[in-house]
C-alpha cells in the first residue's frame, strides 16, 4: 500500500494506527495550515481569531448588542474566559458595555464605530485569503466538504466523545 500524502509529509515510515487517526491528524494539519494566513492578518491588527469572532458576532447582532452568554453560544471556537476577551476588546475601543434597559442585571456588549471600521477593513483581505486557501476546489467539492465536516462534528457535539464505552 502506498503512503498517504499526510504520511509522506510527516515522514512517517509506518502506516497510521487507524484510518480515524489518519483522518483526525489530516484535519488537524489542514486546520493549522489554512488558519495561518488569517491568524497572521488578524495579529497585524492586534486581534486573535476568537476576538475577531466576537466582533463578527456583534456585527451581525440584530438588534445591536448581546449579553456575554449569547456571544459564547455563537462562537466558532470555545474560549475559556469570554469576560477577559471582551475586556481586551473594550480596552482597544472596539466594543462597549451597556446595561440593558429592560433588565438591569444584563450587560450588553456592542460594537463601537472603531470596531465596525476594523471589521470593514478586514473583510476584503479575509475573503481573498479564503479564496486563496479554498478557491482551487469546485463548488460541489466545497459543499461536500462542508457536509462531511458537519458529520464529523456530530459525535463531539453529542457530548459522548471521551466517555467510557462498553
Amino acid at each position: 500500500m502506498s503512503k498517504s500524502t499526510l504520511q509522506e509529509q510527516l515522514k512517517k515510515s509506518a502506516p497510521f494506527d487507524s484510518l480515524p487517526q489518519e483522518t483526525y491528524l489530516n484535519l488537524l494539519r489542514t486546520h493549522n495550515m489554512v488558519a495561518a494566513a488569517p491568524s497572521q492578518l488578524l495579529k497585524q491588527h492586534g486581534l486573535s481569531s476568537a476576538q475577531y469572532n466576537v466582533l463578527r458576532i456583534l456585527e451581525a447582532a440584530d438588534p445591536p448588542g448581546l449579553p456575554c452568554l449569547e456571544i459564547v453560544s455563537r462562537m466558532v471556537t470555545r474560549v475559556p474566559d469570554i469576560t477577559r476577551l471582551i475586556d481586551r476588546l473594550k480596552d482597544a475601543g472596539l466594543v462597549s458595555r451597556t446595561r440593558s434597559q429592560t433588565d438591569r442585571r444584563v450587560i450588553r456588549i456592542k460594537l463601537t464605530k472603531k470596531g465596525e471600521s476594523l471589521i470593514a477593513e478586514l473583510a476584503a483581505p479575509l475573503v481573498d485569503i479564503h479564496q486563496q486557501n479554498l478557491g482551487h476546489m469546485t463548488k460541489a467539492e466545497m459543499i461536500e466538504l462542508n457536509r462531511l465536516l458537519v458529520k464529523a462534528r456530530e459525535a463531539a457535539e453529542s457530548g459522548k466523545v471521551g466517555q467510557a464505552t462498553g
